[in-house]
């Protein structure tokens, strides 16, 4: 007899599977490969592939773990994943649960850093042509840092040392650890929203230097956003001389060092002064000058003959007067003396034509026309009158009506509306209507239709 085969199910055999991982495989281990199909699901977990020359390796990250990995992971990318090995049963597969990822070769934040700087440069955020210009002499500053750091104290004894005029306004921030670059940022934003009141004119951001962990906040797109928004210009002082972070890059302006900033954001006093000074000098040897010029122009106007004799203009102008009005009279007369030398003469030959008989003879052949335009006029009318009177004549015995009057009619049919011209136009029952003179009416009924001919018979037959 043959011994009883066993019988499993999927799912015992996914379970066994998973037992034997779970004895077998190491608790936790690092594998090294390159990231392949990279999937993050809109839940936050992550889905991708490990592989290698040798094989692949399916992955899970859950959202939880995913958020402390700095950098963006993408295909390609040779990484170091850390977690253990199980087996989801449902889908009848091994993947390896991570709880931690790293870029392979280049630290996570080094490679986060070089992702966001190419990024952020295609979209334009660190181009020059964005860049607001500082103020000459800003009086009113605001300086976003930690009030336990020392990049406060050094910002504020730089400014004060070369500007000490400035109102120095202070907005304490985080500036390290998880969420620093989200308070600093919404730190930036409610100044900006309250700068019509508060009325500042630069903004310095910043701290002391550290390691790229430590400086890390300043680092992050949310930072990088606000200060590239900011209508305020923006001053980053971050770090040490070597550091150089996002922004620096996006910032309006970049102090190498938070004691720098002073001298970024305001000028040297002592500086100015000596440009007042410089230009008070200048001004004053010009003024000095033009007043020499002046004095000299002044001294030839007063030699000029103008000044000794004050009333020669207004003698000389009232002598052109005169000439003029002079001038002006004996043209008149000259013109007048013409035009009465024209009228003599047009006189003289108006009375040689003796108008008084040529208007005499006008008016007897314009009377004389005038007699014969009414003449023909009216034998016109009577013209148009007589064939009017024939013509309405003959309309008159072309009128159907009118032969009325002589004892005839015109019989319609009531039905149709037509005249009756013959039996065909009419129907047994039909009424009729006859018109007589005067306007009158007679209406009737048809009971029957009879030819001419059978007319005729009836008659002879009676």
């Amino acid at each position: 007899m043959e011994p009883r085969v066993k019988i499993y199910t999927v799912g015992q055999v996914n379970s066994l599977v998973k037992a034997a991982i779970e004895e077998q495989l190491p608790p936790r281990l690092t594998v090294r490969g390159e990231i392949s199909d990279w999937k993050h699901h809109s839940s936050g977990h992550c889905y991708f592939l490990l592989k290698d020359k040798t094989g692949v390796l399916p992955c899970v990250m859950w959202a939880s773990r995913f958020k402390s990995v700095k950098f963006a992971p993408e295909d390609g990318i040779a990484v170091l994943a850390t977690g253990y090995v199980d087996v989801y049963t449902i889908g009848g597969k091994y993947q390896l649960y991570l709880d931690k990822l790293e870029p392979e070769g280049i630290g996570a934040l080094q490679l986060a850093f070089e992702q966001m700087l190419k990024r952020l440069a295609a979209q334009g955020l660190f181009d020059e042509q964005h860049k607001k210009p500082l103020p000459q002499y800003p009086m009113r500053i605001g300086i976003l840092t930690s009030e336990s750091g020392a990049a406060l104290h050094d910002i504020t004894e730089s400014i004060r040392h070369r500007w000490h005029c400035a109102k120095l306004l202070f907005y304490p921030v985080p500036v390290q650890g998880e969420g620093a670059a989200a308070e600093i940022a919404e730190a930036l934003r409610e100044v900006n929203r309250r700068n019509r009141k508060l009325r500042l004119d630069v903004l310095i951001v910043g701290r002391g230097g550290g390691s790229l962990e430590d400086l890390w906040a300043f680092n992050e797109e949310v930072l990088a956003r606000a200060i590239f928004d900011s209508e305020i210009p923006v001053i980053s002082a971050v770090g040490h001389e070597v550091d150089t972070t996002i922004a620096d890059l996006v910032a309006d302006a970049r102090a190498s060092t938070p004691t720098r900033a002073g001298v970024v954001a305001v000028p040297d006093m002592q500086e100015v002064l000596s440009q007042l000074a410089g230009a008070e000098r200048r001004l004053t040897g010009q003024t000095v000058a033009r007043l020499k010029h002046a004095r000299q122009d002044l001294t030839i106007v007063l030699a000029g003959a103008l000044f000794r004799n004050p009333l020669w203009l207004v003698q000389n102008g009232r002598q052109q007067l005169d000439d003029a009005q002079a001038q002006l009279a004996e043209a008149l007369r000259a013109k007048l003396d013409s035009a009465r030398r024209l009228l003599s003469a047009g006189y003289e030959q108006v009375v040689r034509i003796e108008p008084h008989r040529l208007l005499g003879a006008r008016t007897v052949d314009l009377n004389n026309l005038a007699n014969r335009a009414g003449g023909a006029i009216s034998a016109i009318v009577n013209r148009c009158r007589m064939n009017l009177t024939a013509r309405e004549n003959r309309l008159e015995g072309l009128n159907p009506k009118s032969v009325l009057r002589r004892g005839y009619s015109i019989t319609s049919s009531r039905r149709t509306g037509a005249v009756v011209k013959d039996p065909a136009d009419v129907a047994i029952g039909d009424l009729l209507v006859t018109e007589l003179a005067g306007e009158n009416l007679i209406e009737s009924e048809v009971t029957n239709k009879l030819k001419r001919q059978q007319t005729d018979n009836v008659g002879r037959d009676n």
